[in-house]
């Protein structure tokens, strides 16, 4: 546990960022459909706003994510880990300032270029950060406790806003934002990737051969190329896990962004929900979160082993999708929402999965393309849930049934359940399974 804790400096920067960043998510429903459509509990243009950043959102982290990991291993995680954190600042500053409709549409302008480069970069450098001084067979904790500060930061955000008002939340947010960059630049120590720990799966050497080399000419290719297209399909081709691997988070970040997307507009046409009670309810979601990854990744991993939990995760998110779309009164949604203590270690088990996959001067490539594999569930999900919420949701819905698209997000889980059966259990990269696919 020694290495696991020496990510102190980390976790304290990704705690202070997601505070920032999630603090304003029971608010922003809020200001959308003050600034929107003000005195209405539904409204289709608040829907479709939102839709519209996801897709510019996730068609520009598809192309940038994977670039941004690759540039942290030439330049490393803290070179790179700066950029998001400081143009996290600009759209928070300017709700900060106003939250008229103007600023509101000068707001939405700087959030989707912004978030092309800070939607999931952090999370991913602090995992390939991680990657860097956790030894293998511990970096499933590892990841889990770095799930859980975010977790935990999320529900001491939620709570803050739970007591603040709306131009205080945003006020507070940025600020933290600037704190948290600040603390970074000083106290954050670079990583140094430590290559004894895997053969590097791109490059076909093993283990022995990096470590008795470690100048040479493919190593240095491997760290100062940029990544294309085909490092992407050699990483899907060369390795079947990494390939399940990566379709599992396709179809779980496809129902977890269209479930993102409109619960909240859900919740407030169906059951009047305001600011407070998004934030009760986000308060309930990450004190659970928090409590089963600190407490159950340690000792469930070890009995399961990552690929059987990951499958008992997405099976309980399907569940609570479920019982969201079907809710008859607003005790099921929090009872609903209790379930995250079952299903909030998805990730961590999926990160640990690949992580495993690739060598260590490969980890922010591979982190970095299945994060943008994942984002780009941000391009098709709002062409296919906004849609649907804002069908369902009005008056002109074929049927009565206000949670479909929620529904339709929990089969999207229920496919990636099946299909993370079928993983096989993670294997080091070998140069034999290389010539052989």
């Amino acid at each position: 546990m020694e290495e696991i804790w020496k990510l102190g400096h980390l976790l304290m920067t990704l705690f202070l960022y997601t505070f920032a960043t999630m603090m304003v998510i029971p608010a922003i429903t809020d200001v959308t459909m003050f600034a929107l459509c003000p005195d209405q509990d539904q409204c289709s243009v608040a829907i479709y706003f939102t839709g519209l950043q996801q897709v510019v959102t996730g068609f520009g982290s598809l192309l940038m994510m994977p670039l941004l990991g690759n540039l942290s291993d030439k330049f490393g995680r803290k070179t790179v880990l700066t950029i998001p954190m400081i143009l996290v600042v600009i759209p928070l500053g300017i709700l900060a300032y106003g939250r008229s409709r103007k600023f509101y549409y000068v707001y939405f302008v700087f959030k989707c270029v912004t978030s092309i480069i800070c939607e999931g970069s952090v999370q991913c450098m602090a995992v390939a950060y991680a990657a860097d001084n956790v030894p293998e067979h511990q970096r499933a904790s590892a990841f889990g406790i770095l799930s859980a500060t975010i977790s935990a930061a999320f529900v001491c955000g939620t709570l803050c806003t739970r007591f603040l008002s709306i131009p205080s939340t945003f006020q507070v947010a940025a600020s933290t934002a600037v704190v948290a960059a600040v603390y970074m630049r000083i106290f954050l120590t670079d990583s140094v990737a430590n290559c004894n720990l895997s053969a590097p799966l791109l490059s076909g050497e093993n283990a022995d051969s990096v470590s008795s080399d470690p100048i040479s000419p493919k190593k240095e290719h491997i760290i100062t190329t940029l990544p294309s297209v085909k490092d992407l399909f050699s990483l899907l081709m060369t390795s079947s896990t990494f390939s399940q691997a990566a379709i599992v988070a396709f179809l779980t970040n496809l129902a977890d962004v269209g479930l993102h997307a409109s619960v909240l507009y859900y919740l407030k046409a169906r059951f009047q929900f305001d600011k407070d009670r998004f934030a009760d309810l986000m308060v309930i979601f990450g004190a659970a979160s928090t409590i089963s990854q600190l407490l159950l990744i340690p000792i469930l991993v070890p009995v399961l082993g990552e690929g059987r939990l990951l499958s008992v995760a997405l099976f309980f998110y399907s569940v609570q999708m479920l019982l969201y779309s079907i809710a008859w009164a607003d005790w099921v949604v929090y009872a609903a929402t209790m379930l995250s203590m079952l299903y909030i270690f998805w990730q961590p088990c999926l990160q640990s999965i690949v992580s495993k996959q690739v060598g260590a001067s490969e980890q922010g490539k591979a982190q970095g393309c299945i994060s943008g594999i994942s984002l780009f569930a941000n391009v098709v999900s709002p062409l296919v849930f906004s849609p649907l919420t804002a069908l369902f949701l009005s008056e002109n819905a074929p049927f009565y049934f206000p949670g479909f698209s929620i529904f339709c997000s929990g089969a999207s889980v229920m496919i990636a359940f099946v299909r993370s059966i079928l993983m096989r259990a993670p294997t080091k990269a070998t140069t034999s399974n290389l010539v052989e696919a």
